[in-house]
């Protein structure tokens, strides 16, 4: 019981960050971005104007279009409420897929013995 207890506490604590959290991130680039933009030259509206680096090559990602794209929910107007809603969605992916994972070898492991 207290193993439930500890894992059901758990994705509530991680509902909540990703729900209400993840919206206070910064929006800065993170340390790969950064690397990518060394070397270049912005205008005011952080365009690309010279200079050479990575990210002048940089183009659409492949599932730029996808529902969760851009850390927000597609179709959703209330900023706040998409990103929220996004990184909830992506908690309970998270925790569906490494729960079925771990209840499949555990299932295994029994089976075999």
């Amino acid at each position: 019981m207290r193993k439930k207890a500890f894992l059901i506490a758990g994705l509530l604590v991680a509902l909540l960050l990703a729900g209400v959290v993840s919206n206070f991130a910064s929006g800065s680039p993170d340390g790969l971005d950064y690397a990518a933009r060394e070397g270049c030259t912005f205008n005011a509206d952080d365009e690309i104007t010279g200079g050479a680096c990575m990210a002048q090559r940089e183009g659409e990602h492949q599932l730029g279009d996808s529902p969760l794209a851009d850390y927000a929910i597609a179709g959703i107007d209330n900023e706040f409420l998409a990103t929220g809603l996004s990184g909830v969605a992506g908690v309970l992916i998270t925790f569906a897929i490494g729960g079925g994972l771990f209840w499949l070898l555990r299932r295994r492991d029994r089976a075999s013995s």
